[in-house]
């Protein structure tokens, strides 16, 4: 079965593309840079599907543990979930390998951006953050990384991630007030090492192509004057479009897109991933075109005519014109905005330096096998629901008995704790832990104390050879 931005975009966008199917992530993929909370975290979402969770009873350790993790309200468990997310999680590490090996420019994974899950928890529907992942593959080759984020919610998971480094720099064009989730403020520019390498961008309600490309240019132009990032990864979140059911942003199609043609005109290797967006329709429009800019193709307006046409009635163009609501950021308060920003931007110093050090194995996936179930079978409602759910019940409870067993007792450096807002350093703390890999003056990725539930040979020996490679502290 085709998706409806997968067919738009297959009539559509004829050009020099290679389309792979995704690969699961091995799960030592998804914590092999994470320590032992998020391991847990990772483990306890595994094989677990709502009807293990509608007979567990109330009160019960592991629906505590659900909670404590945040699976729970908009991060509800449903069936696939674990699949869901290695799936779109092995796109987004495995567009990250094509990149490494120089075999192309740019890749998409339309499926990632899931930018607000955080080390130990959900968030936002999203519960594994693949764009974090990702980073950590490219870093294995490149010395700095830039991400950057126009998604109308603030990449508050990436950044969270990477607050406390140089390697990094995150750039993220919000809306910022009394908006999901309530973080990027202007000032919140980064810690330690990482100071000004966190750079946010609140926006207000109603913003328009013309005011937010006279920020987006000049700030993207100034970050990689400074920082030249040897890749780039582009969250392309679809609500800050006109007419998102959640967003109340005001850009178009073509607007948006601009912003991808303006990444890529750097000719630096891009990663664009997708993220938020809640009219189907519009997003579908949008990526399908944003795929054309990314091959260098300028599509016709006219949808081709396909099973799905009904959904772009009745004009069935890729471009809807934007409406008349009012735009609430005045000109005096875009120029403050880019002031501030570019100010901190000169104090950073130009293409900072990475220590010498061991660089980390390349991710291996599986090779395809033969036998592997048809990705649209996948598709099927019914598929996950006829699985056998009796051959994972014990794992899963194995898995969770370790919950309960376990604190998130983080190894913080001495001097982090003393500097800065203490309010701050306190959420850095709790998400952190400096989980980089190879980054100077990052944590352990595993320690002493690290455990992975349900510890079979084959997986024991993987955590050792993980452990050989990333267990000392840089």
């Amino acid at each position: 079965m085709t998706t409806p931005l997968q067919k738009l975009t297959a009539s559509s966008a004829r050009g020099p593309a290679s389309v792979f199917p995704s690969r699961r992530a091995p799960e030592c993929a998804a914590t092999s840079a994470r320590s032992t909370p998020t391991t847990t975290y990772c483990v306890s979402s595994g094989p677990f599907t709502p009807r293990h969770q509608h007979e567990l009873p109330e009160g019960h350790d592991h629906q505590r543990s659900l909670k404590r993790f945040n699976v729970c309200e908009d991060c509800p468990v449903f069936d696939g979930l674990y699949e869901f997310c290695q799936t779109y999680a092995g796109a987004s590490v495995g567009a990250a390998v094509k990149l490494n090996k120089g075999t192309y420019d740019i890749a998409i994974n339309w499926s990632g951006g899931l930018h607000h899950a955080k080390k130990c928890e959900a968030s936002g529907f999203c519960y594994v953050n693949d764009i974090v992942l990702a980073i950590l593959e490219l870093l294995k080759k490149h010395e700095r990384v830039l991400y950057i984020d126009i998604d109308i919610h603030h990449g508050d998971g990436v950044e969270e991630a990477f607050y406390t480094t140089d390697r990094v720099m995150t750039v993220s064009f919000h809306k910022f007030g009394d908006y999901f989730p309530g973080t990027g403020h202007i000032r919140d520019i980064g810690y330690a090492r990482g100071k000004h390498y966190a750079v946010n961008v609140p926006l207000d309600d109603g913003i328009d192509d013309e005011s937010y490309h006279s920020l987006f240019k000049p700030i993207i132009a100034k970050v990689m004057e400074v920082f030249q990032p040897g890749a780039v990864v582009l969250q392309c979140g679809a609500d800050s479009l006109s007419g998102d059911r959640l967003g109340c942003f005001n850009l178009s199609v073509k607007g948006h897109a601009e912003c991808v043609r303006y990444v890529r005109s750097f000719n630096v290797p891009l990663l664009m991933l997708g993220g938020g967006g809640y009219t189907i329709r519009n997003v579908a429009r949008c990526w399908c075109y944003e795929t054309g800019v990314a091959l260098g193709i300028e599509l016709d307006n006219k949808v081709p005519e396909h099973e799905y046409s009904g959904y772009f009635g009745p004009d069935y163009n890729i471009h809807v014109a934007p409406s008349n609501m009012e735009n609430k950021n005045s000109q005096h308060s875009l120029n403050d905005i880019r002031v501030q920003v570019l100010e901190n931007l000169s104090q950073l110093q130009h293409v900072p330096s990475v220590q010498f050090q061991e660089r980390p194995p390349d991710t291996e996936f599986p090779e395809a096998d033969e036998d592997e179930e048809d990705l649209d079978e996948r598709n099927d409602p019914g598929y996950y629901m006829e699985m056998d759910d009796s051959n994972h019940a014990d794992t899963t409870c194995k898995s969770l008995d370790h919950i309960q067993d376990e604190k998130a007792n983080m190894d913080v450096e001495p001097e982090l704790m003393g500097q800065g807002s203490p309010k701050k350093v306190n959420e850095i703390v709790k998400g952190v832990e400096a989980i980089t890999v190879a980054m100077p003056s990052s944590s352990k990725v595993f320690g002493e104390n690290s455990v992975i539930a349900d510890e079979q040979s084959s997986r024991k020996g993987q955590q050792e050879e993980m452990n050989r490679i990333y267990g000392e502290k840089l």
